[in-house]
């Protein structure tokens, strides 16, 4: 099963570290907009999730374990909460891909990346592309 999480209303939980993007920014897709494109693709393994997560919505897939989680959130607290609660029914082997690892946009989401290369429990890379991948070890 894929599992989609999004408030589809935009970027939440921004902080001052967070200096590019404020709450709201991003509010232009829907989940009318999701489905029809997981449609064209003849997806039908996907469940949407609408809710700011893991606070109102990862009460529905708590007893999954996961292998990926692709986190797009652009912002500090919220790739922390992300990350907080995946963690622990993430699988060994399992990655955690950070969207926007990197840009100068994104000050949270590299800090957040960054301090897990201290942890024993993790391999932390830089993709190319834009991507920090943190692996459970």
């Amino acid at each position: 099963p894929v599992f989609l999480c999004d408030t589809w209303k935009g970027v939440v939980k921004t902080g001052p570290i967070d200096t590019y993007y404020r709450d709201g920014k991003h509010d232009d897709a829907s989940p009318k907009m999701v489905e029809g494109l997981a449609a064209q693709l003849r997806l039908q393994n996907v469940t949407l999730l609408q809710g700011i997560f893991p606070e109102e919505t990862a009460d529905r897939i708590a007893d999954h374990t996961f292998r990926l989680c692709h986190c797009d959130v652009d912002v500090y607290q919220s790739a922390s909460d992300v990350l907080e609660w995946v963690w622990p029914r993430l699988s060994t082997g399992g990655i955690v891909v950070f969207d926007d690892y990197g840009f100068p946009a994104c000050p949270g989401v590299t800090k957040l990346v960054d301090e897990q290369r201290l942890r024993d429990d993790r391999l932390v890379l830089h993709n190319l592309n834009g991507h920090g991948l943190v692996l459970k070890r």
